[in-house]
């Protein structure tokens, strides 16, 4: 068949998309950095804002997505970020790809798309990690090593899953090898191969501002006096579970109750049942903290309470008048608990 000429309106709206990036830079980019840098130019063409939510709203990425993207076309020399003072993107400048290898890249400014600032975002969500990621990942050495390890200490090979919760713990929370290689050790020496208790494990450790093996190191041995310490004054002598940690967590870090209070729920809940102990603690506890306890007189305060409320329902009913002719209310913590535990 003979070639055929390509016909188009005079008004129709259209994003100039430049040969170069056809020919040179499209075959080695991904599905996510091609949508983001046409998304660019889309915008930069309407002479429209955007933002890094947008973007991942728009194609149904991850805002880490959209920023890894940037950060890939920045170091192909596309284009250029503006972070402020506190390193949120207000800026992206795009350079010109006309094919000219002379021009001289300051005549003629490089155009720019106004980015709106990002909301703030959880610095901890674990990323949608795509197969290239994986790829990339694994490819590197340092990391191949590493992965090598991780198998060594679970027994097998590793999972899809387990393979992006190690690079979750090197891209998003930072950690160096070394501290991977001493966090799925540590896990493993107690019993737990479970990647969602090391990755439990890792965020408590980057929320408190662990870096090194050392200092992972001291971390653990007060954490794990302390935690153990509550564990066996609740008679229990295993490993703690993930939800038993959240309910240890709660009580040290959001509470904020001292070790003598919560060895006192703990001895109370042991005299009170033979099951669902963490429940039963965490209905005492709870309690004390909306009776604003800080220290073990306050819970004496809260007891002495407690027995005259007792005292006065059970007292011999007062003759009726029209001054006492309603109800009044009355709190039996013993109940209040006993529901807790039959939910």
């Amino acid at each position: 068949m003979g070639n055929f000429l390509i016909y188009r309106d005079n008004c129709v709206e259209a994003t100039v998309l430049s040969n170069k990036f056809i020919d040179e830079y499209m075959k080695d980019a991904n599905d996510a950095q091609i949508k983001v840098y046409l998304y660019l130019l889309r915008m930069m063409g309407a002479g429209r804002s955007t933002s890094v939510s947008e973007i991942a709203d728009k194609f149904n990425h991850t805002e880490k997505d959209v920023m890894r993207a940037l950060k890939y076309w920045e170091k192909m020399q596309l284009l250029s970020l503006d972070f402020d003072e506190s390193r949120t993107l207000t800026g992206i400048h795009l350079r010109e790809l006309c094919g000219d290898e002379n021009r001289d890249p300051q005549a003629v400014p490089a155009p720019v798309v106004s980015i709106v600032p990002r909301q703030e975002e959880n610095p901890y969500a674990k990323p949608a990690y795509s197969a290239e990621d994986l790829r990339g990942f694994k490819g590197n050495p340092s990391s191949s090593q590493l992965l090598f390890v991780a198998e060594s200490y679970i027994g097998r090979p590793l999972t899809v899953s387990e393979l992006k919760s190690i690079l979750y713990f090197s891209d998003c929370l930072h950690f160096s090898d070394d501290l991977i290689d001493y966090l799925i050790q540590y896990c493993v020496d107690r019993g737990k191969k479970d990647f969602k208790y090391i990755e439990a494990v890792a965020l408590n450790w980057a929320q408190s501002g662990i870096t090194t093996p050392k200092q992972a190191e001291k971390f653990a041995a007060r954490y794990d006096k302390s935690v153990y310490t509550i564990m066996k004054e609740l008679g229990k002598n295993s490993v703690p579970t993930s939800k038993e940690l959240e309910y240890i967590n709660r009580w040290i870090k959001e509470y904020g109750f001292s070790a003598d209070i919560i060895s006192e729920a703990c001895e109370r809940t042991v005299m009170a049942t033979d099951s669902h102990r963490f429940e039963y603690a965490e209905g005492i506890l709870s309690s004390w903290k909306k009776e604003n306890v800080h220290r073990k007189s306050d819970i004496q305060r809260i007891d002495e309470l407690y027995q005259k409320r007792r005292q006065t329902r059970n007292a011999p009913s007062p003759a009726v008048n029209r001054f006492n002719q309603f109800s009044q209310r009355d709190y039996d913590f013993e109940e209040l608990e006993a529901k807790l535990l039959s939910k």
